[in-house]
């Protein structure tokens, strides 16, 4: 009897923990409330390095640029930054599988040597819908992210048979990092309802619907990797307020994810609207892009009312380089020739030196951290 009391305790005592490490299903509302509750507030940026223009020179074997990266996510610390959001690509793990996973493991361990934590984007669907693997083609000059691509790209977007060498990327990358307490959160899928001006006209016609039956392909194969980390995939356009507000693809991400996730690069106001909306969901909201000055979205006006919120807050550019997002959205229609008075993105230039000093200490100030 005594025996049997001791067994039921155990099982009892465990099984939750059992339950919510590497279950299959969503998490619950407590659930990413407590894992949220154990994090110190996530802030950081969108991470690439300023010798990349883009996801594959980031990691391709040629251009694995690792100094950089080390010197880069120094000065993140630097600002008590804790976080940053990467994103990868498919056409690495069909390149190199192997290789892709050795190079991200380094990746980490210079991350978490910065005390960083990464959120990394699997697929993204904004920008070139026609990723080429190999060397990649030279900035368009004051333009911004003239050369970024997309995840997977047109060609196996619209193709179906060819999803499961997406399945195979997605298990492969979220299977072996699953336990690894180094990766805060994957991100699915990045913008999938975007509709891509500076691409539209060799973009699908049919891409939204698309895409939403491939994130919920995705979906499933990340649940079958069995990840300790919670899953999301962002909104980013629209209203949240209300359930018959939503699009198809909006309530499919918000029914997902883990941890609710969202993009702002609205003015203060703004901002407090759409964290607003979002808290009908009962579960950690994190801002994984705002941060756009020409638009009224600074880090003066919105990190701390990111911070008041408990709000994660990711910036969208940190070194100014190869992605040349100092330049504004516009620059694909206008001509700019030479560096804009006011930077849309990024926060420091590629010796160290910040564009706004004052934007740093206000970062630092918020982060309570010491400039050693």
């Amino acid at each position: 009897m005594r025996r049997s009391c001791v067994l039921v305790l155990i099982v009892f005592v465990v099984a939750p923990n059992l339950l919510w490490a590497g279950s299959t299903g969503r998490w619950s509302p407590e659930r990413a409330r407590a894992w949220y509750a154990k994090q110190p507030w996530p802030v950081g940026s969108n991470f690439v390095p300023s010798t990349a223009i883009n996801e594959l020179e980031m990691w391709q074997a040629d251009t694995f640029d690792l100094p950089t990266i080390d010197r880069e996510l120094g000065w993140a610390e630097s600002l008590g930054m804790n976080s940053m959001r990467v994103f990868l690509h498919n056409l690495l793990w069909v390149q190199d599988s192997k290789g892709f996973l050795v190079r991200m493991e380094r990746f980490l361990e210079v991350a978490d040597k910065h005390h960083i934590r990464i959120t990394f984007v699997l697929l993204d669907s904004v920008w070139d819908p026609y990723p080429k693997i190999g060397k990649q083609r030279e900035p368009r000059p004051h333009v911004h992210n003239s050369g970024w691509v997309q995840a997977p790209g047109a060609e196996m977007l619209r193709d179906r048979s060819r999803w499961n060498d997406l399945k195979g990327y997605v298990v492969g990358v979220v299977g072996h990092f699953r336990s690894d307490h180094r990766i805060l959160l994957w991100d699915l899928m990045n913008e999938p309802d975007n509709d891509n001006p500076a691409y539209q006209a060799v973009e699908l016609p049919n891409k939204e619907g698309v895409a939403l039956q491939l994130l919920r392909q995705e979906w499933t194969w990340a649940r079958s990797a069995r990840p300790s980390q919670p899953l999301t995939s962002g909104v980013w356009r629209g209203n949240w307020s209300a359930d018959a507000n939503l699009s198809e693809i909006q309530r499919f991400q918000l029914e997902n994810s883990d941890v609710i996730t969202f993009h702002s690069y609205e003015p203060p106001d703004v901002l407090k609207q759409r964290i607003d909306s979002l808290r009908q969901f009962h579960r950690p909201i994190l801002c994984t892009e705002y941060m756009a000055r020409p638009l009224g979205s600074t880090f003066a006006a919105n990190l701390p009312l990111l911070k008041e919120a408990n709000v994660a807050a990711y910036n969208w550019g940190f070194v100014s380089g190869k992605s040349q997002t100092i330049y504004p959205w516009d620059s694909w229609e206008k001509v700019y020739s030479a560096e804009p008075a006011v930077w849309f993105h990024d926060i420091f230039r590629q010796n160290g030196e910040p564009y706004d000093p004052k934007e740093v200490l206000l970062i630092r100030q918020l982060t309570k951290r010491t400039p050693s």
